[in-house]
């Protein structure tokens, strides 16, 4: 088949126009579906009165985890299914970051005066349970009704709450966003 010269010039306007004409359309008018984190975020704020102890009875300030993610878990000592649960699903999703699992810890902030099953905590190497000096400190965690799981950031804040009842994929795809975007902890 062969073109005329003003069918050649139209091809011609058209190889250059049709991909200015789509970049147009997809800045300006053509909007993805939003994309949205699992986790609910919360007004970023710096966790104030960080002192506390580890179960064994060591001190520990939560400023000596600066510069680490903490996955944290807040609640009470005496552990049912739900809680299990949660401290499974929080070592799971550390697991499964690879290389970057070096930059997470996990945090069981004990919420009362009960201390945990001691064959629950082998199942956890590497969880540190801390209980903090001060009540006050529980009270930044939003009340969500349930023990909850929350994210904090390397420096300090407290930025994401995770539901109840968390499903892992969706836990591990928000953690492998944030740490790829991340250049500190």
């Amino acid at each position: 088949m062969q073109l005329s010269p003003r069918g050649k010039l139209l091809l011609l306007i058209g190889v250059f126009l049709v991909p200015v004409v789509a970049a147009y359309i997809a800045y300006f008018g053509w909007r993805p579906s939003a994309h949205g984190n699992y986790g609910e975020l919360l007004r970023v704020m710096p966790l104030q009165q960080t002192a506390g102890a580890r179960l064994d009875g060591g001190s520990l300030d939560f400023e000596a985890l600066r510069g680490k993610w903490l996955i944290v878990r807040v609640g009470g000592g005496v552990c049912g299914p739900d809680c299990a649960q949660q401290l499974y699903l929080t070592r799971q999703v550390r697991t499964a970051q690879g290389k970057d699992q070096s930059r997470i810890e996990r945090v069981w902030v004990l919420a009362d005066g009960h201390a945990p099953d001691a064959s629950l905590l082998q199942a956890h190497p590497g969880l540190i349970v801390w209980r903090p000096a001060n009540p006050g400190f529980l009270a930044q965690f939003p009340e969500t009704g349930d023990d909850g799981v929350y994210l904090v950031d390397p420096l300090g804040n407290l930025m994401l709450r995770f539901p109840a009842h968390p499903d892992p994929k969706r836990m591990m795809k928000d953690l492998k966003l944030l740490l790829k975007a991340s250049q500190i902890g």
